[in-house]
């Protein structure tokens, strides 16, 4: 069984590590950063934290170099998933590709160029500390699922959670992921944007009354959004938040988009509030938080081209 990840920062380097300890797997990993391909040809890829671990794989700056794979893991941001899915497919033409990616409209872009599509959603987190080197700071579970318009085989999805679980990361095979998909992305457009905007940790977020009512607000639309397509949520977004910021959860954790924000990177609010409030002005249901929050983001992500 051949794994490859396409995308192998913070996230991609969590599967892609872990799947690497079974000895069943051959795990290929295609990132364009060529610091952190060289390490982990030199050195493997070391996780620390939740788990003290290091990974033997093959890593490549460049997609032609890939063999034909089984699956694909998609862990790029999601403004990257065109480009490195367009590079990568190849390597997946008898194969399945799953997006464990954050925001909405992933699978669609995968679709079109792969046959074979997992939706899925991940809640482990962590973040790059050196080229070769990633930390592991959130633990939690993976659901995988096929993408409707263009579905993977339930038997192979199976196969891929089963590899994913056996590997150290808890990942269940569903029907219909898009449950667990709109949790995550209320969950995360409730407070990513938050943090990024206020510089605040998840746990210092939630602590501010006023704060933790507008996330409130973003989960409430996001919600009526689902359930206006009839997606009904796995899980209650709002329980979520106040389970992350628990001290030993994900207090300290500094979202994603506030991590680029301090780093002055591109966000994914176009693929998060964005996300929810494209999909509400579709079907008619207002979100004016969402496009408030975007819009905010947006504005900060400008001035840094000011």
């Amino acid at each position: 069984m051949r794994v490859c990840v396409v995308g192998c920062g913070a996230i991609g380097s969590l599967f892609a590590a872990t799947l690497a300890t079974l000895p069943e797997l051959e795990v290929w990993a295609y990132d364009r950063d060529s610091a952190h391909v060289d390490a982990i040809n030199a050195h493997g890829l070391r996780l620390t934290g939740q788990a003290e671990l290091t990974g033997q794989l093959s890593a490549v700056d460049d997609p032609g170099a890939l063999p034909a794979c089984d699956f694909g893991i998609v862990a790029t941001k999601a403004m990257h998933t065109e480009q490195a899915i367009a590079a990568a497919a190849h390597a997946f033409a008898d194969g399945c590709v799953a997006s464990v990616q954050n925001g909405l409209g992933n699978e669609e872009i995968l679709a079109a160029h792969c046959g074979r599509v997992i939706r899925g959603t991940t809640f482990p987190a962590g973040r790059l500390t050196a080229p070769g080197v990633v930390a592991w700071e959130v633990r939690g579970e993976t659901t995988l699922g096929p993408f409707e318009d263009s579905p993977a085989p339930a038997a192979e999805i199976e196969r891929l959670a089963g590899a994913c679980s056996r590997a150290g990361l808890p990942t269940a095979a569903v029907a219909d992921a898009r449950g667990a998909q709109w949790r995550k992305v209320i969950f995360n457009a409730a407070t990513n944007p938050l943090g990024a905007l206020t510089g605040l940790s998840h746990g210092r977020v939630c602590e501010r009354p006023a704060l933790r009512a507008l996330a409130s607000r973003l989960v409430a639309e996001g919600t009526a959004v689902a359930d206006a397509q009839q997606i009904t949520l796995d899980a209650d977004p709002e329980a979520l938040i106040d389970y992350a910021a628990r001290p030993e959860v994900a207090y300290d954790h500094k979202a994603s988009m506030l991590q680029d924000v301090e780093a002055r990177r591109e966000t994914e609010i176009d693929f998060l509030n964005g996300g929810i409030a494209r999909a509400g002005a579709a079907i008619g249901i207002p979100t004016p938080a969402h496009e408030t929050i975007w819009a905010l983001v947006k504005g900060v992500e400008a001035s840094w081209t000011a």
